[in-house]
């Protein structure tokens, strides 16, 4: 592990009140927009070209330094998984959660910006209804649904961490594991509604999309605005009959090195009722129980674990 590595936030104050936002990228190192989107923001804001009036914002360009520098996925592990602050930290990914937990909770709101392997459209996720459940209790949905409609894009996914959570609890036997494997499920913008705060996850195209930087741009822009960060106009929402509105409903395991797709899925492909979506190992068909949306399709996911996910439309947002 290299110790020299540090961490680094740029934190700007207003002179009046107002909630105190945090823009991450790179917590998975090969995903740059939102590290090119955070840098011509600081840029503005160092220029005198924007100004922070009210509140306050944090950034972090780089959350994962190590994944960054070797410009790949995860350093020792997927640090948007299992993310905690750790008593014994093990890895380099432990030291980070260390660090950003902290710096999570010290916020009101979370931007974190990602971006996807396939060609496509960028989307954002967002969590759950306002709930009291086990799982994921929340208050704060109208707040991160509203943030959410202005970030300037169409496509809008939600229940990630119920439909992964169905997955754990159909493959546990024993149940004395389903807390720490639920545990591992939570990253980011799941550990920032743990701490009373709202979150969101904008996939900003893909890799290497040049025009990916400039959807994490306006995003952050439009989020300044619509928090009353900046002396701006605040945008106008998507009208909903623009949205895309994709709920995750299922997710299917791999249930052996063997199993494979019937064509190379990519996500938001659309799946119809009795398609064949991929074989197991001993040949029998996999095929779709009614029409869905794909959502990450993984063919070199490990026996044991998720395969692919999908999604039905919503029209309640």
């Amino acid at each position: 592990m290299d110790r020299t590595l540090h961490f680094r936030s740029l934190h700007y104050a207003g002179q009046g009140p107002g909630p105190r936002l945090i823009v991450t990228g790179a917590v998975h190192g090969n995903e740059t927009a939102g590290t090119r989107g955070i840098e011509r923001v600081l840029a503005q804001l160092d220029s005198g070209e924007l100004a922070i009036v009210n509140g306050s914002v944090t950034f972090v360009p780089v959350v994962n330094p190590l994944a960054y520098g070797r410009g790949q996925r995860a350093g020792d592990r997927n640090l948007n998984r299992n993310l905690f602050p750790k008593a014994d930290p093990r890895d380099f990914e432990d030291r980070v959660a260390n660090w950003l937990c902290p710096l999570l909770a010290a916020h009101d709101v979370l931007l974190d910006l990602h971006s996807f392997l396939s060609p496509g459209e960028p989307f954002v996720m967002v969590g759950p209804r306002d709930n009291d459940g086990p799982l994921e209790p929340f208050r704060r949905e109208l707040e991160e649904r509203a943030l959410a409609r202005v970030l300037g894009v169409r496509r809008f996914v939600d229940g990630w961490l119920r439909t992964y959570g169905a997955g754990v609890q159909r493959r546990l036997r024993d149940d004395s594991q389903l807390e720490t494997v639920l545990r591992y499920g939570v990253g980011t913008t799941e550990y920032m509604r743990t701490t009373g705060g709202y979150a969101l996850t904008l996939e900003c195209g893909q890799h290497d999309d040049p025009q990916a930087p400039d959807v994490a741009h306006r995003a952050i822009l439009n989020s300044l605005a619509h928090l009353g960060l900046v002396d701006a106009p605040r945008p106008e929402p998507i009208p909903r009959e623009q949205m895309e509105v994709l709920s995750m409903s299922e997710v299917h395991d791999k249930r052996n090195d063997g199993d494979t797709f019937s064509r190379p899925w990519t996500s938001f492909d659309r799946v119809r009722q009795g398609e064949e979506i991929g074989r197991r190992a001993d040949g029998t068909p996999v095929l779709a129980a009614a029409d869905a949306v794909m959502l990450f399709p993984d063919s070199a996911a490990r026996a044991g674990s998720e395969w692919y996910y999908l999604a039905r439309e919503n029209s309640d947002f």
